[in-house]
């Protein structure tokens, strides 16, 4: 219950802080997010490059199991 009063009141500060106002925000938000873009593009290439990594080493994988399995059933 904490946890969600809490969450409404950051959310509520956060609207608060980009409106037009005492606050006024908005600009420093734009820059923010503008400077963080190439940032979280280069971090989700990269976990999309590891991700790709382990996909090939896994089809290598099973495709070693399965040429094992042929392997055992051809001697039986």
């Amino acid at each position: 219950m904490v946890a969600l009063l809490v969450g409404i009141v950051c959310i509520a500060f956060a609207v608060f802080a980009v409106l037009p106002g005492p606050l006024g925000w908005w600009a420093d938000v734009l820059a923010f997010l503008r400077g963080s873009v190439p940032v979280l593009a280069a971090f989700i290439g990269l976990i999309a490059v590891f991700i790709g990594i382990a996909d090939l080493k896994d089809r290598m994988e099973a495709k070693k199991e399965e040429a094992e399995e042929a392997k055992a059933e051809k001697k039986d």
